[in-house]
């Protein structure tokens, strides 16, 4: 059981980290929006050390590499698929959250793939609100409210900028 300090610490990591991700919604280049992803990754880690979700630890130390590749444009196939398979098999084993623990897993390995797969932001944004989705699930059970409470806003923000977007077109 986590004691209150911790549980607010990790709250106030996970916002920052909820910032990062927001800004990064509304970015116009899959680079620019990767480097804010990086950001989001960073807080991201120190609060699932804090919350004590050890598979989002894993998973989200995975995704700061992957991000960082993105970010330098260095994220081949070969990569990509070694982040998946190692994050996949480490989060099996740093699990302790049971079913709930599978989320991140879930909507990093597909999250990875979309952002080898596609160079358009747009296609980017779809998959960041099913990738929050999932996130979302997974932070009201582990009691990261400001997360949660990000991921319904990032949700209607990154919406909101799909909108825009095909709007634009």
């Amino acid at each position: 059981m986590m004691n209150m300090e911790d549980l607010i610490i990790g709250n106030l990591f996970s916002l920052a980290s909820a910032i990062c991700i927001a800004v990064s919604a509304a970015k116009n280049s899959k680079k620019d929006f990767m480097l804010w992803q990086v950001g989001d990754t960073a807080f991201g880690i120190f609060a699932n050390i804090f919350l004590q979700a050890y598979a989002a630890l894993v998973i989200s130390l995975t995704c700061l590499i992957r991000n960082i590749l993105s970010y330098k444009g260095k994220l081949t196939q070969t990569i990509t698929y070694i982040i998946i398979f190692i994050s996949t098999i480490i989060s099996f084993y740093a699990n302790n959250l049971g079913w709930i623990g599978w989320l991140p897993i879930i909507a990093s390995g597909s999250y990875t793939l979309c952002i080898y797969l596609t160079k358009n932001e747009q296609q980017m944004r779809y998959a960041l609100v099913i990738n929050m989705l999932l996130w979302l699930i997974h932070n009201l059970y582990v009691q990261a409210y400001p997360a949660a409470v990000s991921n319904i806003i990032i949700c209607c923000w990154t919406s909101y900028q799909i909108r825009k977007y095909i709007k634009k077109k």
